[in-house]
């Protein structure tokens, strides 16, 4: 694990595009079950571990997961998820160029459980959340562009739809309608950066998470 923030109240963790972040019907090993075992072994721990989880990211999905160390910072930080003072920013990998070089994009998402997919439409319906981010766009190469993104809101699998539904499909996103998978069955959408006022010290906090090491994105960014 890429432990990139720790304090006696929170961690983070620059998560790899293959890990889940809490227990799934797959039975693979969730993230926070590796990091409580981690924190247990590097603390001498003789009890069990507390770890708690605020907020999570899709499993083929890279980038900065944060946990809490003890409950007081959880209730703390689930606020500031719900209240939506954690700024949220990614990166994300398209082929189709956005019809403009930035812009807001709002839609209303419909979740599909038993499909886990969500589709996006251009007007309000009937049980549909609201979903907003902003982009840009950051850099190109000869075939791909590189967006960065500002998620307002946090929907399921908000990114991947909306920008599918401009034409822009995430880079290995076959659910949402990119053409092929990554070599490594993740998708090119990064958790790049979190930033919020530290829910115990009250101190500005920016978690900054390093793209994957692979040669596009290293070209990219």
């Amino acid at each position: 694990m890429e432990i990139i923030y720790e304090d006696n109240h929170l961690i983070a963790v620059n998560k790899t595009c293959n890990e889940i972040v809490q227990g799934d019907k797959t039975g693979d090993a969730p993230l926070a079950e590796m990091l409580k075992a981690w924190l247990k072994e590097k603390y001498q721990k003789p009890g069990n571990v507390f770890l708690g989880v605020p907020h999570r990211i899709d499993r083929p999905v890279s980038g900065a997961v944060l946990f809490a160390k003890t409950e007081k910072a959880l209730i703390r930080l689930n606020e500031l998820f719900r209240q939506g003072e954690v700024k949220k920013t990614y990166w994300a990998i398209v082929r189709e160029i956005p019809p403009k070089d930035e812009d807001e994009l709002i839609h209303w998402l419909v979740r599909k459980e038993k499909q886990n997919k969500s589709y996006a439409y251009a007007s309000e319906k009937n049980g549909a959340q609201k979903a907003i981010l902003h982009y840009k766009i950051i850099s190109h190469s000869n075939n791909y562009t590189l967006l960065e993104i500002d998620l307002k809101t946090g929907r399921h699998h908000q990114i991947r739809v909306q920008l599918s539904k401009i034409g822009c499909p995430i880079k290995g996103d076959l659910k949402y309608g990119f053409d092929r998978s990554n070599p490594n069955g993740g998708i090119s959408l990064h958790a790049c950066r979190l930033e919020f006022i530290h829910p115990v010290l009250k101190s500005p906090i920016i978690i900054a998470a390093e793209p994957p090491k692979e040669n596009l994105w290293q070209a990219l960014t």
